[in-house]
């Protein structure tokens, strides 16, 4: 393969990875702002923890928050090798990125 090839199929890929992670498939609850929305936080935040210990917390540590579109990306890596289901991802996702 040449240079310019590699180049070429490098830049698809990262083109395809950023549309990727900018698709906002999963829909969780913005900021908390007034108490009800504290509430679904809360929920939210809860439930996300619990399928984290369940799903993650056999390989991994506790998480650190990191932005969440590279949280997106690697819990969709991770969704396959964890069998994660699409509501799992979602609420992983929102704890870790909150």
């Amino acid at each position: 393969m040449t240079v310019p090839h590699k180049f070429a199929v490098l830049l698809a890929l990262s083109a395809g990875l950023l549309a990727f992670a900018s698709t906002d498939t999963l829909s969780a609850p913005s900021v908390a702002t007034t108490a009800s929305d504290q509430a679904i936080h809360e929920r939210w935040m809860a439930e996300g923890e619990k399928r984290y210990r369940t799903n993650c917390g056999r390989c991994h540590q506790p998480p650190h928050k990191f932005p969440p579109r590279t949280m997106s990306m690697a819990v969709r890596h991770m969704r396959v090798r964890g069998m994660l289901t699409e509501d799992d991802m979602k609420y992983v996702l929102y704890y870790m990125t909150h």
